[in-house]
């Protein structure tokens, strides 16, 4: 365990304490230069687990955890607007006072990150990836013509409150591709079924009415975006290239053939580009940061 785990902020030892008090699961492997994951809606810290360990062979400590009422962090049935869930990541980067990170998000992972860099700054970090992010606003308004219909969304959470397992089976493709193994669709489906129903309506009504279109412009450090050529869950031009024009530091990497769950799907390409990012981060190669 590192020592800075013994600083204020954290619960018992494997936890942070996060907003409000509530307990929050991190894994802590490695050292060197940081790089914080920070999961999808449903799924907890053990997604990034391929992830994590290529970059930790690559001589870099990686950092994930549980969202509140997600894998084995405390459900406290509040706290999923995200202010509250940007202040969980403060406390997470705080707690184990990482310097220079690079934050890994991925679909309302990256919406998280996006309000801490707009809320407490970028003291920490030094560059930030967002997979399949759903900024800057789903939501079909007045003045976003382009977004989905709410009714869409109101299906949604009426199907989560009847049955998620099936909602789970009924979508894991198009989330993943029909030839993805049956072992690493049911090691997803468990994931998720480990979540709060209570926090996972919650963080949809978070993720759909919250408009960060005006906040995007204030991101100060170099951002990949990677996206997949077929998303169903966040569809390219409505989500990565719309964010990508409002970031003035932001890079679009888009993956062909990739759905939403392209860290399983396209576990090479994605491993290749974040050990790229990171390696460009740490050598301080900016130019190819800027690259399109």
């Amino acid at each position: 365990m590192h020592a800075s785990t013994q600083q204020a902020g954290v619960a018992r030892p494997g936890f942070v304490e996060g907003a409000g008090g509530v307990e929050l699961f991190y894994r802590d492997w490695g050292a060197g230069r940081p790089v914080v994951f920070v999961a999808s809606w449903s799924l907890p810290s053990d997604s990034w687990g391929y992830q994590m360990l290529a970059l930790l062979d690559a001589g870099y400590r990686t950092i994930a955890f549980d969202r509140r009422g997600h894998g084995r962090s405390t459900d406290p049935g509040r706290g999923y607007d995200f202010d509250t869930l940007a202040d969980d990541i403060a406390a997470v980067l705080d707690s184990l006072d990482l310097r220079d990170a690079v934050l890994v998000g991925h679909s309302m992972g990256c919406n998280e990150i996006v309000r801490y860099l707009t809320r407490h700054g970028s003291a920490r970090v030094a560059g930030a990836v967002l997979l399949g992010t759903m900024t800057p606003f789903v939501l079909k308004t007045r003045d976003n013509p382009d977004g989905i219909d709410a009714g869409f969304f109101e299906t949604f959470r009426e199907q989560l409150m009847r049955d998620f397992p099936q909602w789970i089976d009924d979508n894991m493709v198009p989330f993943v591709h029909t030839d993805t193994p049956a072992g690493m669709k049911d090691w997803v489906r468990q994931m998720a079924l480990g979540a709060s129903l209570q926090a996972l309506l919650a963080c949809n009504r978070s993720l759909v009415n919250t408009d960060f279109r005006q906040e995007l412009a204030r991101i100060d450090v170099p951002t990949l975006l990677i996206a997949g050529e077929l998303d169903a869950s966040a569809p390219l031009d409505l989500t990565a290239r719309a964010t990508a024009r409002l970031m003035p530091h932001a890079r679009l990497r888009v993956l062909e053939g990739a759905p939403h769950g392209m860290f399983i799907t396209h576990m090479a390409e994605i491993k290749r580009e974040l050990l790229e990012f990171a390696d460009a981060i740490a050598q301080n190669r900016q130019h190819l940061l800027r690259e399109a």
